[in-house]
């Protein structure tokens, strides 16, 4: 063999001896890494649902899910590019023919703060995926969300891991029937006013559980119904100034569209105005008939 020859071999060797190199002392060690910081996930106590859904014509899995900080019903962005994957194929799972719902259920533990207008925090983790899932492309009438309390969850630092799961509708063929009486019968409650009542001199007011099941019932209207708009009219008792009142009834209707907007409400939807003390449902002369005077009508016209 010639000296070039030689010369050519030691050079291929030593490219082979480095790519081995860079194989077991860096790949290797990024993909323990990755392991190891699976492993840990998995060795934390508590539930954990991964983004997977076995379906009759869709299967599909990633050990990703979204995460959530603790006592909050938004998720920590950006979504991963495994989800992502997922939602796309759903996407197009869903456009090939017609009678399909997807189900997501939202998890929060009972010792998380529900601060979202939703019955639980789990409710609230749902439309708000579901909320993703419709800016990904997703037809909001073929989602249905729910919402559960359980014992205990994985966490990490205070982020809840994974609280949502994903089911096909248990009858995909009446699907789209059912979610359409669904919104038929929203619209007609709704056909009765949602009324917030307030006390003396005050703008604000925290809304029980009733009430926030309510308001509840008017963003997932407002949501679905791209048309509709919410007209809210302040009131109060006759007691005092009468133009502070008509003030005062103005920052009870606005208090409550700013709310609505948190909620993810577009603010072109809502109306606000204020009738004071001009329009008492209730006798004035009464601390009962005052308190029910102190009021915010909300309406869908």
């Amino acid at each position: 063999m010639s000296k070039k020859s030689w010369y050519l071999l030691g050079i291929l060797l030593i490219i082979l001896a480095g790519a081995i190199l860079y194989y077991f002392f860096c790949c290797f060690t990024c993909k323990k890494g990755e392991r190891e910081s699976i492993r840990e996930d998995v060795t934390l106590s508590g539930a954990y649902h991964p983004f997977s859904l076995d379906g009759k014509d869709f299967h599909y899995f990633c050990y990703d899910n979204f995460r959530f900080p603790k006592n909050d019903f938004k998720f920590l962005q950006p979504a991963g590019d495994s989800i992502n994957t997922g939602i796309d194929l759903l996407i197009k799972n869903f456009n090939t023919g017609p009678g399909k719902r997807l189900v997501i259920t939202g998890y929060c533990t009972r010792d998380e703060r529900n601060i979202s207008s939703f019955p639980n925090l789990g409710f609230a983790r749902a439309e708000h995926i579901k909320d993703y899932f419709v800016s990904k492309g997703f037809d909001p009438s073929l989602l249905k969300t729910k919402g559960e309390i359980v014992d205990s969850w994985r966490m990490k630092d205070d982020i809840v891991l994974g609280p949502v799961s994903y089911a096909m509708a248990d009858q995909p063929d009446a699907a789209t029937g059912e979610a359409e009486a669904e919104w038929i019968a929203l619209k007609e409650k709704l056909r009765n006013p949602v009324i917030l009542y307030f006390n003396v001199n005050e703008s604000e007011v925290i809304l029980n559980s009733e009430e926030k099941e309510k308001i509840t019932d008017v963003i997932k209207y407002l949501s679905h119904f791209p048309d509709a708009r919410l007209q809210i009219v302040g009131h109060t008792d006759n007691s005092g100034n009468y133009d502070k009142n008509v003030q005062l009834g103005q920052d009870r209707a606005d208090f409550v569209k700013s709310y609505l907007i948190q909620k993810g409400i577009d603010a072109g939807k809502i109306a606000t105005s204020s009738k004071g003390p001009d329009e008492p449902v209730a006798d004035n002369t009464t601390a009962e008939g005052k308190a029910k005077n102190r009021r915010t009508v909300i309406s869908i016209p």
